[in-house]
This record gives C-alpha cells, structure tokens and sequence, in this order.
C-alpha cells in the first residue's frame, strides 16, 4: 500500500492520502522477550501512581510483591534506557540528561496562566503494545488541557521531538514558552534551536522533578487508563488509529472539572464549533 521510491508521491504524501500518520509505517516489534514486555507493562502503570519509585524500589516491588525472580540489572535497564523513566525525587538514578548540552531555567514557578498559547509543555511516555513497545510525544496548551500537537515513534530522538514542535507552531501558532524535562532530546540543539528561533521561551523542570510537568503527565494518567490498558495496541497502525479516536475524544468532548465542565476546545478557541 506504501511505496518507498515513488516517483510522483512522497512518503508524507502517501501517509496522508491514506490517513495514515508516516510514524506507523517504519514500525517494527521491539526486540524484547515477553518477560520483558510484561515487566515493562506492569512498571509503567505502577509509576503513574507511583512516580516517586526509582529502579531500586521497583526491582522490590516486582519480586516481593508480584513474585517475579528477575535481577536488578533486567529492572534498571527496562525502567532507564528501554523506558526512560526516573524517579521525581532527587537521588541516584540515571538520567537522560546530556551533560554537554546547556540547560534553561524553570519559568513557571509562580507563574499565573491565563490564556491559550502562554504556555505548552511537552513530554515522551513509553506505550506498550500486544508484542513490541512505542513511545507517544505530545504538547499540551496549559491553560486549555487542549492537546495541540502528538506523534508516535519506535526511538526517542531530538529529531522527532522538533518535528512534533514543529508541527503543533504550524497549526496552532506559537506559544509564549514551552516547558519540558531536562531529557536529552529536549536539550539537544535541533530541538532548542527550534524553540528559540521561533521567539519561544525555553522552560525546563528541575532534575529529577518530573512532578514539575504535572499536567501532561495527568494526561498520560488518563490517555492509558481510558485507552491504551483498555485494549492494548496490536501494532504501530493500531496505535495510531486508537490514538487519533481518543485524542479528538479528548479534545473535543471530555469535559473537565478543572475546566468548569467544559472541553479543551471550547477553552483553547471558544470559537471552534464542538461535537
């Protein structure tokens, strides 16, 4: 159905005739076994309730409480580099951070936010699949809940992140700063270079503060119980079509209690007509 080497069509092209996003078609399995990918499953949904937990404590977790006989080295490497987690409170754990990339100060501290397009923050969660796992990338206008911008991939890259940034400015127009963790997709100079040349400001969560980000990680809260645990994805184009389902739910008729009963879009553009 896809053709790579077409001579009229691009590869953007073709995902987009077929309502296809171009992120589904290079999806293939991770190479892990189903230990992993059960392990992996489990942890995530522990740390959304859990997210002060570093590897140490889930390591403990998993064997004294689920019964499993598996090592430390299997948990650290799952939950840091196949997961990317950390836990929210400062210690020893191992960051995503690159230490040769520069750093931006925290700009919301004390911050009142009281309109659409002030403030987006961004973030990556891990997204489990029936055989294989996905990472989900998206942006959230703060202000609105509204989500203004998401993508799925196979691998965390800086490259990834900037196009989702890109993308979200191109619709939406661009916010006043954008707030995001300190991982090193987000320090790297192809995203950063992309948010200062735009005129937006750079905002970043203290180390190991993923608490700092709490809005979109309520999101992840509630995209994974509302939809992804619920049936999980079959492949990388199953994930995308239930992704796309749930986030026009979400921004267009999940209301809100923080948002006095209404939904994102009507808060976001009052003007936009909602289903």
């Amino acid at each position: 159905m896809i053709r790579k080497g077409h001579t009229e069509l691009s590869l953007r092209a073709q995902c987009e005739i077929l309502t296809i996003h171009r992120s589904g078609i290079y999806y293939k399995p991770k190479p892990e076994s189903d230990l992993n990918l059960e392990l992996m499953r489990l942890m995530d949904e522990h740390y959304l309730h859990h997210p002060y937990k570093g590897a140490p404590s889930m390591h403990t977790w998993l064997t004294r409480d689920k019964g499993f006989r598996i090592s430390k080295n299997r948990v650290e490497r799952l939950y840091y580099r196949c997961m990317g987690l950390q836990a929210v409170m400062p210690g020893r754990h191992t960051s995503r951070r690159d230490k040769a990339h520069k750093v931006y100060p925290y700009l919301l501290r004390g911050l009142q936010v009281t309109r659409p397009n002030q403030v987006w923050a961004m973030d990556i969660t891990y997204i489990p699949m029936r055989k294989g796992f996905m990472y989900l990338a998206a942006v959230i206008d703060l202000y609105s809940r509204y989500i203004v911008g998401w993508s799925i991939s196979n691998s965390m890259d800086a490259e990834w992140c900037r196009e989702v940034l890109e993308e979200a400015v191109s619709q939406h127009g661009r916010p006043e700063i954008i707030n995001t963790d300190q991982g090193s997709q987000f320090t790297s100079e192809s995203f950063t270079g992309a948010v200062l040349s735009k005129g937006i400001r750079l905002s970043m969560d203290g180390k190991g503060r993923a608490i700092d980000n709490v809005f979109i990680e309520r999101f992840w809260r509630t995209v994974k119980y509302e939809k992804i645990y619920l049936n999980p994805p079959a492949d990388g184009l199953d994930l995308y079509a239930q992704l796309a389902e749930y986030m026009d739910y979400y921004n267009h008729r999940r209301r809100h209690s923080s948002l006095d009963d209404r939904v994102p879009a009507e808060v976001f553009s009052p003007v936009e007509q909602v289903a």
